[in-house]
């Protein structure tokens, strides 16, 4: 189960690298108007940017998960921290671009936030026992 649940990490980061490509082509599509979205530094785009710089970063974390963990047999600090990433890594494009359009869902940026950083506190409990 051990080594299914990091694999899980490793598909879940080449799929949002994957991503990551995909939104920066339909971005890039559009990127020289420089009205799209209300413009370079409107609030919208800057959002939509922070969504496809997330897919890179996040899947990069569920690697970096994947790589620290491989050959571990994990606990259940590792196991909740390897869901944690992968939640994180879903709801954080899901709130960039909810909040590109409804800046009222602000607060659902707790989601990615808690998940991520209590991903990384267990995955340095796991990786000190």
């Amino acid at each position: 189960m051990n080594a299914s649940v990091a694999h899980s990490n490793l598909v879940f980061a080449w799929l949002w690298i994957l991503l990551g490509f995909v939104t920066g082509m339909i971005m890039g599509l559009k990127f020289q108007d420089p009205n799209w979205l209300g413009g370079y530094s409107s609030f919208k785009r800057r959002m939509h940017r922070l969504a496809h710089i997330s897919f890179f970063g996040l899947g990069a974390v569920n690697l970096f998960f994947y790589l620290s963990v491989k050959d571990a047999t994990l606990t259940q600090a590792g196991l909740l921290a390897s869901r944690a990433f992968i939640l994180g890594g879903i709801a954080m494009p899901i709130c960039c671009w909810l909040m590109a359009w409804t800046p009222k869902t602000q607060p659902l940026f707790a989601i990615p936030v808690i998940s991520l950083v209590s991903a990384a506190v267990l995955t340095l409990a796991e990786l000190m026992s």
